[in-house]
């Protein structure tokens, strides 16, 4: 099994499987990446698919932080990897790939980890849990 990236500037063509799947499961975050990607896509340092056998396996985002802060920081978000793709190293590699692009650009990457499931994922990534704040992990990049 080969887990291949793809940077996309528009949602991918199955982009809607992964959504209803998401939202079966819980989570409305595809839908808000589908309206900001069309209407906002500047927000967007890099959009990551994760294909598996020609097959959307998730999707992941990479932004500026959205609170101030002393020094620039951006936030990983809207990553979500289809229920039938899951423990098969996706999350991870799309973590990855979006940190590599943090690098020498700011020295933080910030997480809101919505669920506890979520934190877990966040931690093993090397996030680490941060209180007080407008996010939930964070993890210094160079």
């Amino acid at each position: 099994m080969t887990i291949y990236l793809r940077r996309v500037s528009t949602l991918p063509n199955a982009f809607n499987v992964l959504r209803v799947d998401a939202e079966a499961d819980g989570h409305r975050h595809m839908t808000r990446l589908a309206t900001e990607l069309k209407s906002t896509p500047q927000l967007f340092h890099r959009v990551l698919a994760a294909y598996i056998d020609n097959s959307l396996a998730g999707i992941g985002a990479i932004t500026d932080e959205p609170q101030p802060m002393a020094e620039p920081a951006w936030r990983m978000r809207r990553l979500y990897v289809h229920r039938q793709f899951r423990r098969r190293g996706v999350g991870g590699a799309l973590a990855s790939e979006l940190l590599k692009e943090a690098i020498g650009k700011v020295g933080m990457v910030t997480v809101h980890a919505g669920t506890a499931n979520a934190a877990r994922l966040w931690e093993a990534f090397g996030f680490r849990r941060v209180a007080c704040k407008a996010w939930t992990h964070e993890t210094i990049v160079t």
